[in-house]
């Protein structure tokens, strides 16, 4: 069992910026592959981006590309994600997930683990 808990959600204005981190507890983290998800109300979780077990390989959505960037801390198991030059549409409840196996997974279905979220909210 992984328990995951996100923080440093919040509310911004447009171009600002934004840092989660998640941080695991329980099976050893760096097992893992880790993602970050989001969910807008009305819509279905969205793939946001990855990052390998050792951290060496990331993955983006083209929505993110250039302006999020996933990294993590084995040695504190936990892992970020920097947003910056947010937009109003990045608007949404951020998850974070573990996965046992690849990073090159986009499906929520394929992860383990999951956190409760964290909202991020930008105003226009």
């Amino acid at each position: 069992q992984v328990h995951l808990v996100e923080s440093g959600g919040g509310l911004v204005q447009a171009g600002g910026s934004l840092r989660l981190s998640c941080a695991a507890s329980g099976r050893t983290f760096s097992y893992y592959a880790m993602g970050w998800f989001r969910q807008a109300p009305g819509k279905e979780r969205e793939f946001v981006a990855t990052i390998s077990w050792r951290g060496g390989s990331t993955n983006y959505a083209d929505s993110v590309k250039g302006r999020f960037t996933i990294s993590r801390d084995n040695a504190k198991n936990t892992v970020y994600l920097q947003m910056n030059s947010l937009k109003p549409e990045d608007t949404a409840v951020y998850y974070c997930a573990a996965n046992g196996g690849t990073y090159r997974s986009t499906d929520p279905e394929e992860f383990d683990y999951w956190g409760q979220g964290t909202q991020v909210t930008v105003s226009s």
